[in-house]
């Protein structure tokens, strides 16, 4: 079987790191497949949404395989893509969700945070536990987890190398959801398909301004949200979905996760 396994779900594509046996780490033939598998979704105009997820119910994904350093750094593209695969990739241009199940740590950790959003399942646990070997972040982590938590909070994990349950992560935003274990990816899947659903013009671009608006001065940011909008406000679906609304057309929007 492939280290990497791909599905098809309507417009959703699943991306599974397939390495049960060394909890998902990655190694060099690993980042390859990873990498392959983004390109061919961002190039796919019937695909709306990727999820990133990891083989069984232990790990989405450990990091790095530390016994393949040099495959992944060796590996060619891997200066370009980073030596995970995907986190140099900033250009996919459309949604995509990691589905978090077990271990999420290090290289894995940076992995997830490459995503818009993660839904972790209530045995998630993450850290940047490669601290204890001096192995530092190279995909992404310094630059995302800022981002997304706060630089106190990445800090607190960059620094001190602690690990962390899916509870604490939902509270510091690194996560969005907390479901029951087993049930990250069918989450993921039920949000994918929602997002589907939306005209998409509108969303990628607002998908865009928020992502590229973030290294922006607010004035700048504002000007790149009118200008990606122009586009938004003449498409055709747009129109069609207000027509609908008009009429009485009303769908239900997803709702949290009942659990």
């Amino acid at each position: 079987m492939s280290k990497v396994e791909t599905e098809r779900r309507d417009r959703s594509f699943i991306v599974t790191i397939n390495r049960p046996e060394v909890r998902n780490a990655v190694d060099g033939e690993t980042a390859g497949l990873l990498f392959e598998a983004v390109e061919s979704f961002r190039q796919d105009g019937d695909l709306d949404v990727l999820i990133l997820t990891g083989a069984g119910d232990i790990s989405f994904c450990a990091g790095a395989d530390l016994k393949d350093l040099c495959g992944l750094t060796a590996r060619p593209g891997a200066e370009e893509s980073g030596p995970m695969g995907t986190s140099r990739i900033t250009d996919v241009g459309k949604p995509t969700i990691a589905a978090v199940n077990g271990y999420c740590l290090a290289g894995g950790l940076e992995l997830a945070c490459w995503c818009d959003f993660r839904i972790a399942a209530r045995n998630a646990r993450f850290g940047v536990l490669n601290r204890r070997w001096g192995v530092p972040l190279v995909d992404g982590g310094t630059q995302r987890l800022p981002r997304i938590v706060g630089p106190g909070n990445a800090l607190y994990l960059i620094e001190t190398g602690v690990e962390i349950d899916a509870e604490h992560a939902l509270r510091i935003g690194l996560v969005q959801e907390v479901v029951p274990e087993r049930q990250a990816l069918s989450r993921a899947l039920e949000l994918a398909g929602a997002i589907s659903g939306y005209p998409q013009t509108s969303l990628r671009n607002d998908r865009r301004s928020a992502s590229e608006g973030l290294s922006l001065p607010l004035p700048q940011g504002l000007r790149l949200e009118q200008l990606l909008h122009q586009e938004s406000l003449s498409d055709p679906a747009m129109a069609e979905a207000v027509r609908r609304y008009a009429s009485g057309h009303r769908p239900e929007p997803p709702l949290p996760p009942q659990f």
